[in-house]
């Protein structure tokens, strides 16, 4: 055997025991770290380790939390190439005391979890009057707010009797204000003048769009009770199937506009932070040669703010280097605070000379709506020390026009090959020619679709409207126009409302994010919509709408 393909078999070797031996893992997570006192928290414990039939050690938790509930999970991870069994202990805990707590490292065998750090503050006193069984709490982290700016709206739903899981919540719908959900509702349990109560909580990042009053409308939660358990110490009797229905509290809010201190020329940023950062590859520690690229990553993080509101940075263009950008990469995830946005900007850049470059500092300003002023996420001017191309080398071969390009011989074999395959692409494209020649000379076939009828794609189409999904509204937008004499230009030529929306859509669609675009306003202009008596008619005749607005 030749030794390089015997160093790459004991290399494969290698890496195939190193995947087998990889160390397993122990790993503990909660699904919120500030909570009120009487509430609970879940714990997840989770290890990847097949090998061990052991149970975690809680002794630990005794002292500072009571165990509520427990269950023991096993599923297959897919997170690595391989699939792996995980197996997942599920804990309800609820703390003993309020400030700061920690859950401390949980022994599994000889693997250790790590400790979490839990804030849990004094619970408001409820009325010592009695409480409905099911009622909702609605709360805001603010009493006003910037236009733009992150508003965080809480409707917890308390129930003392169990629900069937049957209920449901009306969504959120603001005019002029863009609503974000901060991931699926939480379920815990909080224990309020002696009475045990689950809790449904669901939040909500409202992001006003223009100054004045905000109007937050009531959100209706409706669900099925469960039955009185005899033995429970609640209160409340209900029997089982009873339809119950509550409302959440109206709310108003105050605006405000930019404040007049803030930069004119600049865009409005407001966030409760905002940081920018750059890493190099590679790592400027090392040597740069002038005509070899360097690659620089800015990451712009602002928390409170839609990852689409953030803006590009401002270009740092130079005579003394090429520069090239790559499409920003837009992402954004759910924290405690709300919403935590991050745009990555990628650039190339290439010196063609040797010495000291410097490269202009970056100024962002952005108000922050916790200190209520204006600050500055910036990068300070960066120098770079270019070192020249050794003279053995040269950054670009250029061929001049009086000298003799050099020609690479094909051996036989390489010949054959690319014969064959020239030979391969020719029938296929004649094939393919053969079948267009064909089929152009076929009868046309006229695919008649009478089993849709207009109330179907009326339906349809105020489906995906409502769903705020551009790109299926669209769809059925245009099924449900040609079942009309006018077009959609007609339509929009008649209607400036009509107009107005269907330019919303199309700048949602050929926007880099549409997950925001709002479907509300192009369905009220086209319920507004006059037609024809005999087409109103023959509307009436179908079935009433199945989601009324």
């Amino acid at each position: 055997m030749k030794p390089h393909y015997l160093t790459s078999y004991l290399c494969a070797i290698l890496l195939l025991c190193c995947s087998h031996l990889q160390a397993a893992t122990f790993q503990a997570t909660v699904d919120r770290t500030q909570l009120n006192s009487g509430e609970s928290v879940e714990l997840i414990l989770e290890s990847d380790d097949a090998t061990q039939f052991l149970t975690p050690d809680l002794k630990p938790l005794e002292n500072l939390f009571s165990i509520l509930a427990s269950k023991q999970v096993q599923r297959l991870s897919t997170q690595t190439q391989a699939e792996r069994k995980v197996t997942q202990w599920v804990l309800t805990l609820q703390p003993k005391r309020t400030g700061a707590v920690i859950i401390p490292p949980l022994r599994l065998g000889q693997l250790q979890s790590s400790a979490i750090n839990l804030y849990v503050k004094e619970a408001t006193e409820h009325s010592v009057t009695p409480l409905e069984p099911v009622y909702i709490d609605t709360q805001l982290d603010q009493e006003s707010v910037y236009v733009q700016a992150q508003l965080i709206l809480t409707l917890r739903i308390y129930h003392a009797i169990p629900l069937f899981a049957d209920s449901n919540l009306t969504p959120l719908l603001l005019d002029n204000a863009r609503v974000e959900q901060l991931g699926k509702p939480r379920t815990f349990e909080q224990h309020i003048n002696g009475v045990r109560h689950g809790v449904i909580e669901i939040r909500y990042a409202i992001f006003p769009q223009q100054s004045g009053t905000l109007d937050i409308p009531a959100q209706v939660f409706s669900a099925t009770l469960a039955g009185h358990n005899p033995y429970s110490l609640t209160p409340f009797t209900a029997r089982p199937g009873q339809r119950v229905e509550v409302k959440s509290a109206r709310i108003t809010i105050q605006v405000q506009d930019i404040p007049s201190s803030y930069p004119a020329d600049a865009l409005w940023l407001p966030a409760q932070n905002i940081s920018l950062k750059q890493e190099w590859t590679p790592s400027l520690n090392g040597s740069i040669t002038a005509g070899s690229a360097v690659t620089r990553v800015l990451t712009l993080q602002a928390q409170g703010l839609p990852s689409s509101q953030l803006p590009e940075l401002p270009s740092t263009q130079s005579a003394n280097y090429s520069l090239y950008v790559d499409k920003p990469m837009l992402n954004h995830r759910y924290t405690e605070q709300g919403l935590l946005s991050q745009r990555d900007e990628r650039q190339a850049l290439i010196f063609q000379n040797s010495g000291s470059q410097k490269l202009a500092a970056i100024q962002l300003p952005w108000w922050n709506t916790q200190t209520d002023q204006l600050e500055y996420a910036q990068l300070p001017e960066q120098t770079l020390l270019i070192s020249a191309l050794p003279a053995s080398q040269s950054p670009l071969e250029i061929t001049t026009l009086g000298s003799t390009p050099t020609l690479s011989v094909l051996n036989p074999k390489q010949l054959k090959f690319w014969q064959m395959l020239t030979g391969f692409f020719m029938l296929l494209s004649l094939l393919g020619f053969t079948l267009w020649w064909r089929a152009r000379h076929q009868p046309a076939v006229i695919i008649a679709n009478n089993n849709q009828s207009q109330r179907s794609l009326h339906d349809d189409l105020k489906r995906a409207c409502l769903s705020n999904d551009p790109v299926s509204t669209r769809q059925a937008l245009d099924a449900w126009a040609r079942q009309h004499p006018e077009s959609l230009a007609d339509m929009a030529a008649r209607d400036q409302t009509l107009s107005d929306a269907l330019d919303t859509l199309n700048s949602a669609l050929y926007s880099e994010s549409n997950s925001h675009w709002q479907g509300k306003e192009l369905w009220l202009a086209i319920v507004q919509l006059s037609f024809s008596t005999a087409e109103n008619s023959d509307d009436q005749t179908q079935l009433p709408p199945l989601y009324p607005l």
